[in-house]
């Protein structure tokens, strides 16, 4: 009994089986629900099951190449993403550490997290055309400013202590950034970086669905010109898919980079 208690302890840690069990059963829910939950009349068309949705995945992949499509997708979140911490990094970093570089960007780049990414749509159709590049930089533009505010804040949650002791010890300049705020900031830049990777996923059919002949947000866009609802809500499966899969691929990387972060259970 003592076991099922820990489930429900306030602020208590469950224990990894727990955990997955957990999880398991709480994906059973929601896909029976979606399943067999009862439907309007009329509406079962556009309501599919999940079995009916799964029927429908099977069948884009091997009749109609909608493997290409989502490779197409995951290079462009991959490149937008990229280009994002690229430019966010850097420059988060010195903002950071620099009271009078934060003071010249900080004014620049707060008030841009408030502008939503898909309202460039038209300047951006003006300057770069239909092709890739305009669903790249709506995409770079749907996540940097919020990378860079995050990344500022991960690098001022670094010790005072520790840059004082380092400085005491003899490290400046570069040196000090790169062996100590780095180093030490790297987990917190990490998790910042994979919270917003999913939000990039979330532009990725606002990114596709202007002017686009392939894509996972093409495909959708095609299919609600018929009703195609079992194939827009395996495109949203697949989306969904692909946004955990690349979670767990960040997890990992965490967790093999910092070993010393790993949760440790100690034995009663």
């Amino acid at each position: 009994m003592s076991y099922f208690q820990e489930w429900w302890k306030f602020g208590g840690a469950l224990p990894v089986s727990a955990r997955a069990l957990l999880g398991i059963f709480g994906w059973m829910a929601f896909l029976a629900f979606w399943e067999f939950a009862p439907r309007p009349a009329g509406a079962e068309s556009l309501i599919p099951g999940f079995s009916q949705v799964i029927s429908r995945l099977i069948h884009l992949f091997a009749e109609k190449s909608f493997l290409s499509d989502v490779m197409i997708s995951l290079h462009r979140i991959g490149i937008s993403f990229m280009i994002a911490v690229l430019i966010s990094w850097p420059l988060a970093v010195a903002m950071g550490i620099f009271p009078a570089v934060e003071a010249v960007f900080n004014p620049l780049v707060s008030p841009m997290r408030y502008l939503p990414a898909p309202s460039f749509i038209p300047i951006l159709l003006a300057l770069l055309g239909t092709g890739d590049n305009q669903k790249i930089a709506l995409l770079v533009l749907g996540v940097v400013w919020f990378l860079i505010g995050l990344l500022v804040e991960d690098t001022k949650r670094i010790s005072k202590e520790w840059i004082e002791a380092a400085k005491t010890l003899g490290a400046r300049g570069f040196r000090l950034v790169r062996s100590v705020i780095l180093q030490a900031a790297m987990p917190y830049y990490l998790d910042t970086m994979r919270q917003l990777l999913a939000v990039s996923w979330t532009y990725l059919v606002i990114a596709e669905i202007v002017a686009s002949t392939d894509g996972i947000g093409s495909v959708m866009m095609r299919a609600r010109r018929v009703l195609g609802m079992d194939t827009i809500m395996a495109c949203i499966l697949t989306i969904g898919l692909l946004g955990l899969a690349s979670d767990i691929l960040l997890r990992g990387l965490r967790w093999l980079l910092f070993p010393f972060l790993r949760p440790r259970h100690n034995n009663p």
